[in-house]
């Protein structure tokens, strides 16, 4: 189940590029807030109260409905950290069905 991740992480990389047009930037907000917000649900599910609190603010984060304004500079970092809890969010449930599954 990484595949909205991979999507979002490679949308994220992508806005590292200063010369997408704005409505690249739109879009990139809708597709990471949705993205977000269902793994906050799974996460909630599962009972992963940290995964779920993580996941659910940087949803609202990316929210189009109310966006939030950052200049460019601030953005890159914001988007850099975003990919950064992507990646752990991976690693970690790989590991944790892993474990679950017996495997080592």
């Amino acid at each position: 189940m990484w595949i909205p991740q991979v999507i979002c992480i490679i949308m994220l990389l992508w806005a590292l590029n200063p010369n997408n047009p704005y409505a690249y930037y739109t879009l990139l907000r809708w597709v990471c807030c949705g993205i977000f917000a269902y793994l906050a649900f799974q996460s909630f599910e599962q009972k992963k109260q940290g995964w779920t609190w993580l996941l659910g603010i940087t949803a609202l984060l990316y929210n189009p409905i109310f966006p939030v304004h950052l200049n460019r500079e601030l953005w890159s970092v914001v988007n850099v950290v975003t990919i950064i809890i992507l990646i752990t969010a991976i690693i970690t449930e790989y590991r944790s069905y892993g474990i679950d599954k017996g495997e080592t």
